[in-house]
């Protein structure tokens, strides 16, 4: 099996575009109805959904921000009665309010819709073991992937992150022939099996589905070589679905995004101006066929370029390329998002640290480990061993409470990280991506 939706994957782009536009129009008349937030803010720039006639007319519709769906916490964007909605998902937000999804049933079957694209364009079917070792629970990874997984017929075994050792046994034990999970946890079940002794030839692994983190070509090559596997990107985002949103097909040249469902733009992130194929910008959907949050113009802040041009797996799905960078300050780290403007918050909230800190990402035994470098007050400093050690277990113990993940904190002495007259630099990536 080729294609899950060969009807849509593969169809005509005018055609495609006729089906976009009608679906554009249900969905603006759906927010200018039901959602004041949005009727408000076309009703300041004199849009009606009637005065959209074309796809182009997409860019005279305002943007959404993350900021927005804050300031609307929690339930502020959803466009139907709470009782339609039947799951809620939430992404981590930088003050502790998290970014929060609503889905209606009708939504769910499109996740599981995109997400059977998205495994059938990794050669999954019927007759796949499909692991799922994303994250389950608010996080939309480990559920995202698990429907797609059943609406395709296959098996299923929903491990969730985490015990290495367990989920190299069952891989072994229960025949998986998918592995889902991001690309640095598919490098670290590499290692560990050598540890255990177990060879790649003892597994039947196939491919894998990878996202929630950016890798690079050469991450590719080395997850495919050390489990004998064919390693497929995947991009999603909660707010927009949750994976799903696009795919690799065999070719790997780019990313299909399901755009009968999510309508992609690229723009200039300064000017908002809307750029032509090919060209680098931010990453900005529409949503086009959900219920629950459906968003206009969402700005991803995700770097990237699209191609139009039909791919030789068949497909006309427009594709994206790897993203390249990103125009704010989050950083992730494991699958998750973090803002230094979090840590930020708790550090502030201690009072016995100063406002001076810098993050250290890297990558350790190809797992993403975050250290924090915190100042602390010239008084601190001068106190016994003891109460700086009580101080980095409270910090330490703090800022994990917020980010959801491991952390390695380490005070360093007043004055010694270093100032700007500009943008203070906060965050050190040396992960080779």
């Amino acid at each position: 099996m080729k294609y899950w939706d060969e009807h849509m994957e593969c169809m005509d782009r005018n055609n495609l575009q006729e089906i976009q536009f009608k679906r554009l129009v249900e969905t603006i008349k759906r927010v200018y109805t039901n959602v004041p937030y949005y009727r408000k803010k076309m009703q300041e720039r004199g849009i009606i959904p009637e005065g959209i006639k074309s796809l182009d007319d997409l860019r005279k519709l305002p943007f959404t921000t993350k900021q927005d769906l804050r300031d609307n916490y929690p339930y502020g964007l959803f466009a139907v009665p709470l009782s339609e909605i039947v799951r809620i998902h939430a992404s981590s937000g930088t003050t502790g309010k998290p970014t929060v999804v609503g889905y209606t049933k009708h939504d769910i079957g499109i996740w599981s819709e995109v997400m059977a694209r998205t495994l059938v364009a990794a050669g999954a079917d019927k007759h796949s073991f499909v692991q799922i070792a994303y994250g389950y629970g608010l996080f939309t990874g480990g559920l995202g992937v698990h429907y797609g997984a059943e609406r395709i017929g296959a098996s299923v075994i929903p491990i969730s992150s985490g015990n290495t050792r367990r989920q190299i046994q069952i891989m072994v034990d229960f025949g998986t022939t998918v592995l889902a999970c991001t690309p640095s946890y598919a490098l670290y079940l590499a290692e560990t099996m050598e540890e255990m002794g177990i060879d790649k030839s003892q597994l039947k692994l196939k491919s894998g589905v990878f996202g929630a983190e950016p890798w690079s070509e050469n991450m590719r090559k080395e997850i495919e070589t050390k489990l004998n596997i064919k390693a497929y990107d995947i991009y999603g985002l909660s707010e927009i679905i949750g994976p799903g949103v696009s795919f690799e097909c065999e070719y790997q040249c780019g990313m299909h995004i399901n755009e009968d469902h999510f309508l992609p733009e690229i723009i200039n992130p300064e000017t908002g101006e809307v750029l032509g194929e090919g060209e680098y910008g931010e990453l900005v959907f529409t949503t086009i066929t959900k219920e629950g949050l459906p968003l206009i113009r969402y700005r991803t802040r995700d770097i990237t370029a699209l191609h139009y041009d039909r791919c030789r797996c068949g497909r006309t799905l427009v594709r994206m390329e790897k993203v390249i960078g990103r125009t704010d300050d989050m950083i992730i780290i494991r699958g998750v998002n973090v803002f230094p403007s979090q840590i930020e918050s708790v550090l502030l909230e201690m009072g016995e640290v100063e406002p001076h800190y810098q993050l250290i990402v890297d990558r350790v035994n190809n797992l993403d480990v975050l250290e924090v470098l915190v100042e602390v007050s010239e008084r601190m400093f001068s106190d016994e061993v003891k109460k700086l050690e009580q101080l980095e277990k409270k910090i330490t113990k703090a800022i994990e409470e917020t980010l959801g993940i491991s952390v390695k904190v380490r005070l360093v002495e007043p004055k010694t990280i270093e100032r700007s007259e500009g943008k203070a630099k906060r965050v050190i990536d040396k992960r080779k991506i």
